[in-house]
This record gives C-alpha cells, structure tokens and sequence, in this order.
C-alpha cells in the first residue's frame, strides 16, 4: 500500500517525537535551508537529489517526509523518488511556511530571501527596465515579452530556469552540500553532521 502523498504540520511534528520519526530531506537550497529549518531536517536541495538519487535513496530505509518552502520543489523531488520505487515518501502540505504558520520551532541562520523571491526580483526588474529603456530603443520591449513567455512556461511546466540558474549563485548555496556529505549525513557519521 502506497502511504499518503502529503502529511500535514500538526501530524509530522507527533510523529518527530515518535520512537521512529521520518527522515525530513529539506529540498531547498543550502541558502534557505541556513535561514530556517525544522531541526534534524537534511537539505539535500532538488537538483542534488535529481542527480543522486539512486545513490541517496539506498539510504532512505524509513518514512520519509519531503519540505520545501510550500509543496511546489517537494512534489518535484516526490516524482523523483517514487520513480525509483521509494513509496514511504511523503510532502510537507504547504511547506516550511505551513509549518512556521502552526507555530512550530525552526532553527534559524543567516536570513536570506527565499528562491521564489529572488524570481521574482530579477523578472520584475528586467521586464521594467526593458519596458522603460524601450522607450530609447523600441526593440527592447521583446526582452520583457521574452520573460512574461518565460514566465508562463514555468507556471504551465512547474520549472523555473531562472530559480535553477539563481539557486547555483554563491548567495544561494551556503555551507557545502555535495552527495557525499548529504550520505554521510544519511548514514549517521557524526563527524560529517553539519549544526543546526
């Protein structure tokens, strides 16, 4: 039997306190994951994931419960593992947001915008500059027609290029996080565990 795919705040947070808790991967990027996190969550952000997954997987012997910043990355990396046939994976309904929003205790970090937001920044500012240098030079106009296109395709494929590209900026990464690390931390090498 295939357990649910999504599991709310109030149910993850009993069942961490449980004698066998899930394995929360946090999906996002280092750089949001520093900013706030649930404790004992794993950032394993969603590209790593895409590209090791089978080696990830092989250490993922329990429940697992997926967090994003509100479902969207987390039903991604979901398709991901289920496609290798992991069927105890669950998505944190409505993400770290939901989570905080209950009230619940994160671990906080250094305090940086979160992906979705930066998107949004860089867009907005490019479709505004174009708009307004079109003015001087007609053609501009087609860069700002470009990112509304852009835009639309990421809604109708639930991708974002543009947050992929931002998520490799040096602002984005934080502290390493690389496959090996991410399977030591799996495995429970307490060496290789970064703080909280």
């Amino acid at each position: 039997m295939t357990a649910p795919a999504t599991i709310d705040s109030q149910d993850l947070r009993e069942r961490l306190s449980s004698v066998e808790p899930p394995r929360v991967l946090d999906v996002r990027t280092p750089g949001e994951f520093q900013t706030a996190h649930i404790a004992g969550a794993y950032n394993v952000p969603l590209d790593l994931l895409r590209e090791h997954r089978d080696e990830i997987v092989r250490h993922l012997d329990q429940d697992v419960v997926l967090v994003c910043r509100s479902g969207q990355r987390a039903a991604q990396a979901e398709e991901t593992l289920r496609a290798t046939g992991l069927d105890n994976v669950h998505i944190l309904d409505g993400g770290i947001t939901a989570w905080q929003a209950k009230g619940f205790e994160v671990n906080r970090g250094t305090q940086r915008w979160d992906l979705d937001r930066q998107v949004r920044l860089v867009a907005g500012s490019i479709v505004l500059t174009s708009i307004l240098s079109s003015i001087a030079v007609p053609k501009l106009k087609w860069v700002a027609a470009a990112i509304g296109g852009g835009l639309t395709a990421t809604a109708l494929t639930n991708t974002c290029a543009m947050g992929m590209a931002l998520s490799k900026l040096p602002y984005n990464r934080g502290a390493a996080c690389d496959a090996e690390t991410v399977v030591a931390q799996l495995v429970g090498n307490p060496t290789n565990q970064k703080a909280e």
